[in-house]
């Protein structure tokens, strides 16, 4: 038969153990290169991130020079333009995948490890991520933006985030008093305030952010009522109640007001 020789054995082994050992140790070899070039890249120190996937959102972390926590966001990344960036990928329950398409392939979180990927942004521009891992419930919308700015706009919006937050208006004023008066700040935290929990996203500069709601939402007041009154229709499943019967109106208004002035 024609086709014979696809059955010989030097054709097995050839295609079927040498081409894929020659072929992934090459890609292998490449990979370690890259990455070399990616952080020798200027001589300059990476920005270290941790990102902790997390049902249905991503919790981050900055981390200083020896690794400690500087401050935390979420569902955001910043990355100044030129500079190799260590991101440190982990999951606090079960598997998640991490993936910005513009910045590099997807990397998996999974439980008990820690991956490290590294990336480098060489332009400036908002960049949409996306969990690449089924984890149950709504992860078809657990997405996040990546943001890359210039050296400058990156320090400068370091330094506020590391900052506390303050209300700037009377309304933002009577929303803080009422954001920790009905123990919102048992789940959230937001540093200058009393509000110190971790169970959900930190929302100190939360205003500042592209999205809500872990890139389903624009961000504004209204979205931020809206969120709060009726988190289970617009992301069923989330671990956050729908308080539509804990706040009046006005009082929606004022917290909406209060977290939307957190920049």
């Amino acid at each position: 038969p024609p086709k014979r020789w696809l059955a010989r054995r030097e054709f097995i082994i050839g295609a079927g153990i040498v081409f894929p050992l020659v072929t992934l140790t090459a890609l292998l070899i490449y990979t370690f290169i890259v990455t070399a070039a990616v952080g020798a890249r200027d001589g300059a120190a990476p920005v270290r991130i941790e990102i902790v996937g997390e049902q249905w959102w991503w919790r981050v972390h900055y981390l200083d020079d020896a690794g400690r926590i500087e401050f935390a966001t979420a569902n955001e990344i910043h990355l100044p333009v030129g500079r190799p960036v260590e991101l440190r990928l982990k999951t606090a329950d079960v598997i998640h995948s991490f993936w910005v398409p513009n910045l590099a392939g997807k990397l998996d979180m999974i439980p008990g490890r820690v991956n490290v990927l590294h990336v480098q942004a060489d332009r400036a521009g908002v960049m949409r991520g996306q969990c690449a891992e089924y984890c149950g419930g709504p992860h078809a919308q657990m997405a996040l933006y990546a943001v890359a700015e210039s050296a400058e706009q990156f320090e400068r919006w370091r330094a506020n985030e590391s900052a506390a937050a303050a209300p700037s208006t009377p309304d933002a004023q009577q929303g803080q008093a009422l954001f920790i008066e009905r123990g919102c700040g048992v789940c959230h935290a937001i540093r200058g305030t009393q509000a110190a929990g971790s169970r959900g996203p930190d929302l100190t500069h939360v205003g500042a952010r592209f999205s809500l709601a872990a890139g389903i939402l624009p961000n504004n007041a209204g979205t931020f009522a809206g969120w709060i009154a009726h988190s289970q229709q617009i992301k069923p499943g989330n671990l956050m109640p729908s308080f539509a019967e804990s706040f009046a109106g006005d009082e929606l208004r004022i917290l909406a007001a209060y977290l939307e002035s957190l920049k």
